[in-house]
């Protein structure tokens, strides 16, 4: 019966740490889509509905951009999936 580490010899590589990139809007953008998410929730609750739909609209422009962030973060520093390996 074989160890359970020698099984398969490249198992560490498979779990190298990557380095990650960071953008510093991300948590930012994530802040305000909370706080803009309150603040919409806040004014349906205490009735004033015209501003609670602004406000939730503009949640989903504020989600949308940071979505976008995390989306060309990644594309900008990630690994090309089309590339072969050299």
């Amino acid at each position: 019966m074989e160890k359970m580490g020698t099984a398969e010899p490249n198992f560490e590589q498979l779990f190298e740490e990557k380095k990650r990139a960071r953008n510093p809007l991300v948590p930012v953008g994530a802040l305000v889509t909370a706080g803009v998410l309150t603040a919409g929730l806040i004014s349906f609750r205490r009735g004033n509905s015209q501003l609670g739909q602004v406000l939730m609209r503009a949640r989903v422009v504020v989600q949308g951009a940071t979505v976008a962030l995390m989306v060309g973060t990644a594309f900008y520093y990630g690994d090309n999936p089309w590339k072969k390996p050299s």
